[in-house]
């Protein structure tokens, strides 16, 4: 399994869980190479193959070097988790063009390449994109995070119909789960928002689901929501 943005937050809580299944797993990272190649050597410690795979993904060469690096670490690749991604507050007066690719080329245009390699060099597998429950609402504060993270969600859906048979491909759509780098649980719990379940998600929640769909033989195109019934909300959080 290679797991994109699996050194840091809830990508290394997927690699962890991932590893616990049994899983060889391809940590890749971009900044936090420090933090990957630590929990690979602690993964090793307990017996699990672990390798790592660095690199901004911001071309089709970048993405389709980091599928083949993932493939030959194991010599063989059967399931891809876009993890990595970009959140930024920005309204529209805020937006330019250049913020506009920051947002979209990890949040958007990697997934897409990334899983275009990983079709072109497996038999068969599994695709996993990790979403945000604000897909189903208007955030006006994170237009251009908002945007790439509905455009993942269809790509969900128009790959798993052009990838089917051979491969499946499924999303997990997280709500509160991690207070933004800096803040604490505390600030989580303030700024969680309405949660109809009265109980906001964790990491763990979030890794459950991304097993259960990989579990899930006939299950393909789907989306499943973490978030405590937020999405039920909308605009009410």
């Amino acid at each position: 399994v290679l797991v994109t943005g699996g050194a840091v937050r809830l990508g290394l809580a997927l690699v962890e869980r991932l590893a616990a299944e049994g899983c060889a797993v391809v940590i890749h990272c971009h900044r936090s190479r420090q933090e990957a190649n630590q929990l690979a050597a602690e993964l090793r410690a307990r017996g699990t193959a672990a390798a790592v795979v660095t690199g901004a993904l911001s071309s089709q060469a970048a993405c389709e070097r980091v599928i083949r690096t993932a493939h030959r670490a194991h010599g063989r690749l059967d399931i891809l988790i876009n993890s990595a991604a970009v959140f930024n507050k920005q309204t529209l007066g805020a937006i330019t063009a250049q913020n506009l690719l920051g947002e979209f080329w990890p949040n958007l245009f990697a997934p897409v390449l990334l899983t275009q390699a990983f079709a072109a060099t497996t038999r068969r597998g599994q695709v996993i994109n990790i979403l945000d429950r604000r897909i189903t609402s208007h955030d006006a504060t994170c237009i251009p995070y908002l945007l790439s993270k509905k455009a993942l969600a269809a790509f969900t859906e128009v790959a798993a119909l052009a990838l089917a048979p051979r491969i499946r491909v499924n999303a997990v759509a997280p709500g509160p789960v991690l207070p933004p780098p800096g803040k604490g649980v505390r600030y989580l719990r303030d700024h969680a928002g309405r949660l109809p379940l009265g109980r906001a998600p964790g990491v763990a929640d979030v890794a459950d689901a991304v097993v259960a769909l990989l579990h899930s033989r006939s299950t393909t195109g789907q989306i499943l929501f973490v978030d405590g019934g937020q999405h039920l909300l909308g605009n009410g959080v």
